[in-house]
C-alpha cells in the first residue's frame, strides 16, 4: 500500500498542478466587451468632405488589442443606408465559423437598422492583423487594426520595444467607394482608380489639402520601436520604406518569422507586417512612405505617394526640425517585380515547423482575369469592358457566385439544398500553358457556387498558378479560418516534376494570405482541422466582386470539440 501512495501521490501532485495551470491561464484571459456603430460620418480629404461610411464615426475604425488566449464580444450596430458585416481578418475561428463575417458566406448581412455581436477567442496567435468590412466596397473606409500581444506574463520573442504603432496603408476615393462599384457592376468595366493612398486615414504631404493633417509618428533618439504595417488598401499591393532607416521584420500575419533587415516592405491587400525600426539617425525628420506595387502590364492604377513623418523628439531637434523639410525615401519602381520577390522569399518561420508531408488532398487552382462575351439582347453601355466585353474573373475556370438567399454556412449546416453545389474541380478543367499566349476560347469562364469537401483533419496542399488570361498580375490569395505554410513560389507554369525540389518543408512562413507572383504560383499547405465554410479569395476586391473566389466546406470530426458550434440566436436572417 506504502509502495502505490508513493506511486499516487506523485501523479496527484501532477494532475493538481496541471488543474491549477489551466485556471490560472483561464483567470489570465480576458473578456473585451465593443460596441461598433456603422455610420455615415462627414470625412475631409483632398479639400471635399464625403458623407463617408464609418465605425463609431473613426476613420479609421478603433483599434482593438487584446492578448493571446482573450475573447472578443463585438456588437455591430448598422445605422448606415447598406448591409454590412464584419470580418476578422486572420482570426482561426475556431469552430466559431458564425463569427468570421463575409456575406453570404457565413452570415446574411446585417440589415440597415439591424445588429448582429460577433463572439470569438484568440487562439494561439500573436501579432497583427485587423478587421474590415466585408461587403460590397464598405472595406474603403470601414476597417481597424485588431493587436494581439502575447498572454500575461509572457514576451515577445525580441527585446520590448519602446513604443509600438499601428501603420495603415489605406486607398481613398474622391467619390463615394460604393458608387464607383456599382457603375463598374453595371457598365462591365473596370471600376475608376483610388485618388489617394493613405496612412492612418491621411494622404499626407504630397496632397492637395493634405499637409496639416499628415500622421506623425515620434521617436526618441536610440530607442527601437515596432511598427505594425497592415495593407488595407482596396485593390493595390503596396511598397513601404523609412527614409535612411532599416526595418528589422519580426512578424507577418500573427505568427513570428525568423528576422530579416530590409529597407523595404511589399504588403498585398490583406497582409500584415510587425518591423522594428531603430532612430539611430540624425534627428530629424524622416518621411515614411507607400506606393503601388503594379504588376499588370498596361492596366491603369493610382501612382501617387502616401507619406508619414517619422519625427526625432530629441531637444537638438525640437525647434529646428519642424523648419526643414523630412527626407524622402527611395521607394522601387512601380513594377518592380524583382524586389518585391525578393522581400516575398525571404520569410521563414523562427524555427522548424511541423510541415504536413503527406498529403491527402493535391488541388491544383488557376487564379486569373476572364472576359465575358456581351450578353445576347445586351446594350453596349453594360458592356464597356475591352472589345464590348464585360471583366470577370475565376479559379479553375469558375466565376463565384454568392447566393442570395442564405449563407452558405447556414445551407451546409441546415442541409438546405439548392444554394450551392460541392463540385468545385480538384484540378484546372483544361490544361493550358497557364502564363503563356492563352487562347481565346478560354477566356470566359463559367458562372456557379460551388465549394469544395474537406474531410476533418484532411492534409491539403494548394498549388495557387496565376494565369496571363487577358493580363497577369500578381494576386494576393486569402485563406479564412486557417493559417497555412507557404512552401515554395516561382514564375512561369508550376512543374511538379521540377519545382517540387525548391519545397521548403522545414521552416516555411506560416501566413493567411500569400501573394501569387505576377505570371506565377505559390504552393500552400495546411490540415483541414476548422469545421465550416471558408472563402478562399482574390484580396484585391475588384476581383472577388468579378468571381476570382472560392469556398471549402471542411467537415465536423468525430468529437464535439472538432464541430462547428450552434449558430448564435442573432445571427441575421437573409
Amino acid at each position: 500500500m506504502k509502495a502505490f501512495n508513493s506511486i499516487a501521490n506523485p501523479l496527484s501532485s501532477f494532475f493538481f498542478v496541471c488543474i491549477l495551470l489551466l485556471l490560472a491561464n483561464a483567470a489570465s484571459a480576458k473578456i473585451h466587451y465593443h460596441n461598433f456603430v456603422i455610420q455615415a460620418t462627414p470625412v475631409k480629404r483632398l479639400c471635399k468632405t464625403h458623407n463617408t461610411i464609418t465605425v463609431n464615426g473613426q476613420f479609421p475604425g478603433p483599434t482593438l488589442e487584446v492578448n493571446n488566449g482573450d475573447t472578443l464580444v463585438v456588437n455591430v450596430v448598422n445605422k448606415a443606408r447598406y448591409n454590412v458585416t464584419i470580418h476578422w481578418h486572420g482570426v482561426r475561428q475556431m469552430r466559431t465559423g458564425w463569427a468570421d463575417g463575409p456575406e453570404f458566406v457565413t452570415q446574411c448581412p446585417i440589415r440597415p437598422g439591424k445588429s448582429y455581436t460577433y463572439r470569438f477567442t484568440i487562439q494561439g496567435q500573436e501579432g497583427t492583423l485587423w478587421w474590415h468590412a466585408h461587403s460590397s466596397w464598405l472595406r474603403a473606409t470601414v476597417y481597424g487594426a485588431l493587436i494581439i500581444h502575447p498572454k500575461e506574463g509572457e514576451s515577445y520573442p525580441f527585446a520590448k520595444p519602446k513604443r509600438e504603432t499601428p501603420i495603415m496603408l489605406g486607398e481613398w476615393w474622391d467619390a463615394n467607394p460604393m458608387d464607383v462599384i456599382r457603375r463598374a457592376t453595371r457598365t462591365g468595366a473596370a471600376p475608376n482608380v483610388s485618388d489617394a493612398y493613405t496612412i492612418n486615414g491621411q494622404p499626407g504631404d504630397l496632397y492637395k489639402c493634405s499637409s496639416q493633417d499628415t500622421t506623425i509618428v515620434p521617436v526618441d533618439s536610440g530607442e527601437t520601436n515596432l511598427l505594425r504595417v497592415i495593407n488595407a488598401a482596396l485593390n493595390q499591393q503596396l511598397f513601404f520604406s523609412v527614409a535612411n532607416h532599416k526595418l528589422t521584420v519580426v512578424g507577418a500575419d500573427a505568427s513570428y518569422v525568423k528576422p530579416f533587415t530590409t529597407s523595404v516592405l511589399m504588403l498585398g491587400p490583406g497582409q500584415t507586417t510587425d518591423v522594428l525600426i531603430t532612430a539611430d539617425q540624425q534627428p530629424a525628420r524622416y518621411y515614411m512612405a507607400a506606393r503601388a506595387y503594379a504588376s499588370a502590364q498596361g492596366n491603369p492604377f493610382d501612382n501617387t505617394t502616401t507619406t508619414a513623418i517619422l519625427e526625432y523628439k530629441t531637444a537638438s531637434c525640437s525647434s529646428n526640425c519642424v523648419k526643414t523639410n523630412p527626407v524622402s525615401p527611395s521607394l522601387p519602381a512601380f513594377n518592380d517585380t524583382a524586389t518585391a520577390t525578393a522581400f516575398t522569399t525571404k520569410f521563414r518561420s523562427p524555427r522548424k515547423v511541423e510541415v504536413p508531408t503527406e498529403i491527402d488532398e493535391n488541388l491544383f487552382f488557376t487564379v486569373g482575369l476572364g472576359l465575358n462575351n456581351c450578353p445576347r439582347g445586351a446594350r453596349s453601355r453594360n458592356c464597356q469592358g475591352p472589345n464590348g466585353t464585360r471583366f470577370t474573373a475565376s479559379m479553375n475556370n469558375v466565376s463565384f457566385v454568392l447566393p442570395s438567399n442564405y449563407s452558405l454556412l447556414q445551407a451546409h449546416q441546415q442541409g438546405i439544398p439548392g444554394v450551392f453545389s460541392t463540385d468545385f474541380p480538384a484540378n484546372p478543367p483544361v490544361k493550358f500553358d497557364y502564363t503563356g499566349n492563352v487562347s481565346r476560347s478560354l477566356w470566359q469562364p463559367t458562372r456557379g457556387t460551388k465549394l469544395y469537401k474537406l474531410k476533418y483533419g484532411a492534409r491539403v496542399q494548394v498549388v495557387l498558378q496565376g494565369t496571363s488570361i487577358f493580363t497577369a498580375e500578381n494576386h494576393p490569395i486569402h485563406l479564412h479560418g486557417y493559417d497555412f505554410y507557404i512552401i515554395a513560389e516561382g514564375f512561369g507554369n508550376f512543374n511538379p516534376k521540377t519545382d517540387t525540389a525548391k519545397f521548403n518543408l522545414v521552416d516555411p512562413p506560416l501566413r493567411n494570405t500569400a501573394s501569387v507572383p505576377v505570371k506565377g504560383w505559390a504552393v500552400i499547405r495546411f490540415v483541414a482541422d476548422n469545421p465550416g465554410v471558408w472563402l478562399m479569395h482574390c484580396h484585391l476586391d475588384v476581383h472577388i466582386g468579378w468571381g476570382l473566389a472560392m469556398a471549402f466546406i471542411v467537415e465536423n470530426g468525430v468529437t464535439q470539440l472538432e464541430s462547428l458550434e450552434a449558430p448564435p440566436v442573432d445571427l441575421p436572417v437573409c
